[in-house]
């Protein structure tokens, strides 16, 4: 494995590449700015519209796009390690869907705001409680069959969404359909999710090795005197609270957490000490610029960004499977 200094200077890149992104989302909308005015702004100064643009509305968007892509990239690259499937990403145990059906059964009661937020995580955890019971039964769960309970279960899910849907009254249906398609024109403080992303981050730097070795398999990890049981459950929680608080932030947000962890993979290797702190930048430079897309694309309208990373996703995880034939 490469030493330390050596994870240093894609880390440094990528982070480069995230302030670049943050500050082309903060100057591109409706009302176009120039990097001028932002400096204004934050020196500070700048016309009252600017300050209110900037400070108000772009900012906080931005850093909650960017925090919500790292979530989900992480969440994805830890769900792959766990499961041994490249085609785990954060959704695929059913989170999504109980925080969906907490969301809109939120909006359909009328309520708002922060109980939307609030209910949504509930649902979330609800189903990380349901599928990790389901799956460990009388005996201990294993990859296959945390994957298969988590399938059935958001199929479940998806069958009460469908029903609320189509029980709730017309003049709610939009604001409960951008938010399955991801919005994040109803993302509140970017600061819970940013100060999460940091501290998983922090907490899993130690477990980098391990790891390394887990990816490999169980048995491997266990003959090399890996603890590997509490690491799994470990893995499985921290992946639950990730992608839980990211659709609280934005609502269900496609492709992110299974379409960055490949391509880093392909660019920086497979040394999970490098990929996950790579992950939490990434994946926020990817939901930056397509957030950004989905404000201008059609502005004054916007896009739901699930849709825009669904566009993207698509075509690039189809090339990801070519290449690796």
């Amino acid at each position: 494995m490469p030493g330390r200094r050596s994870l240093w200077p894609p880390l440094a890149a990528f982070a480069l590449l995230g302030l670049a992104a943050l500050l082309l989302s903060v100057t591109l909308g409706s009302a176009s700015l120039s990097p001028g005015d932002v400096w204004a702004v934050m020196r500070g100064e700048g016309s009252p519209l600017a300050r209110t643009l900037i400070l108000e509305l772009r900012v906080p968007r931005a850093l909650s796009a960017f925090a919500t892509g790292g979530l989900l990239a992480m969440a994805g690259a830890l769900m792959q390690v766990l499961l041994r499937n490249p085609l785990a990403d954060p959704y695929v145990l059913g989170l999504s869907g109980g925080a969906s059906v907490g969301a809109l059964a939120a909006m359909l009661a009328g309520l708002g705001g922060a109980v939307i937020s609030g209910s949504a995580f509930a649902g979330a955890f609800l189903s990380t409680l349901l599928v990790f019971g389901l799956a460990h039964g009388t005996g201990s769960w294993t990859p296959s069959r945390l994957l298969l309970t988590g399938v059935v279960v958001a199929a479940g899910w998806g069958a009460v969404i469908t029903l609320m849907l189509a029980i709730s009254p017309a003049e709610r249906l939009p604001g409960m359909l951008y938010w399955l398609m991801g919005d994040l024109s109803y993302a509140r403080s970017p600061w819970p999710p940013l100060a999460l992303l940091l501290l998983i981050c922090l907490l899993l730097a130690p477990l980098g090795r391990s790891l390394n070795v887990l990816a490999r398999g169980p048995l491997q990890a266990a003959a090399l005197g890996i603890n590997v049981r509490p690491l799994e459950w470990t893995i499985y929680l921290t992946a639950s609270v990730l992608t839980a608080m990211a659709v609280t932030t934005a609502g269900s947000i496609g492709f992110v957490g299974l379409v960055v962890p490949h391509m880093l993979r392909l660019v920086l290797g497979n040394d999970q000490r490098l990929i996950l702190p790579a992950c939490a930048l990434a994946g926020g430079i990817l939901l930056v610029l397509a957030d950004t897309l989905a404000r201008t694309l059609i502005a004054p309208e916007q896009l739901p960004v699930g849709v825009i990373t669904a566009l993207l996703g698509v075509p690039t995880f189809l090339f990801l499977l070519y290449r690796s034939r």
